[in-house]
């Protein structure tokens, strides 16, 4: 089971994003939790999921903006699962908790917290696909994104008003495609982890 342990960063000089982030989180039909995302502290929120491809989705969304210091905890919880999130408990809890103070000064914002070695190569990768994509120009972002939503470049391009071709070097430049290929890796060595 994964449990994300999500912080607001620089909370104190900024509005509250909680509130937003979880009700887009928790309406997202294509990313169903176990658990829904709930406040477990002023600037901070907890969800549980099954799947080490939505763990990893999600904590690369939200770390990737720049936003959230995301922890992820590998392990079991408390059974029969509780009403609401903030009353979970077990192995996976404790690890995200970990997981979220050592993203805070980790790069791209992300720990990976797990009883199996695998979890610290998921860190390194996710804090690597984290990392290069918030170094992407708002150009290269704004088409990969069409592309994640399964437009093709000949579509993307259409709709953006350029060439084909410079939807492949915005694609190419923000390292669209090897970042898609390491989150695969990422959501393989989760996988892995998690058994």
């Amino acid at each position: 089971m994964f449990v994300l342990t999500v912080d607001q960063r620089r909370s104190r000089s900024r509005e509250d994003l909680v509130e937003s982030a979880m009700a887009a989180l928790n309406r997202d039909p294509r990313r169903p939790l176990r658990l829904a995302f709930d406040r477990t502290a002023g600037d901070e929120m907890q969800g549980v999921t099954d799947s080490a491809a939505i763990a990893s989705g999600i904590a690369l969304e939200l770390a990737s903006g720049g936003q959230w210091s995301v922890g992820i905890g590998i392990g079991g919880i408390r059974e029969p699962l509780p009403a609401n999130t903030r009353a979970g408990a077990g192995e996976a809890f404790e690890r995200a908790r970990a997981a979220v103070t050592a993203a805070k000064a980790a790069p791209g914002n992300i720990a990976v917290s797990g009883a199996s070695p695998l979890a610290g190569q998921a860190e390194a990768v996710l804090q690597l696909v984290s990392s290069v994509a918030r170094k992407r120009s708002k150009l290269s972002a704004e088409a990969g994104l069409l592309v994640d939503e399964g437009l093709t470049q000949r579509e993307v391009a259409d709709r953006l008003g350029i060439s084909q071709q410079a939807v492949s070097s915005r694609l190419h430049s923000g390292l669209w495609h090897e970042c898609q290929r390491a989150a695969e890796v990422a959501t393989s060595l989760l996988e892995g982890a998690d058994t």
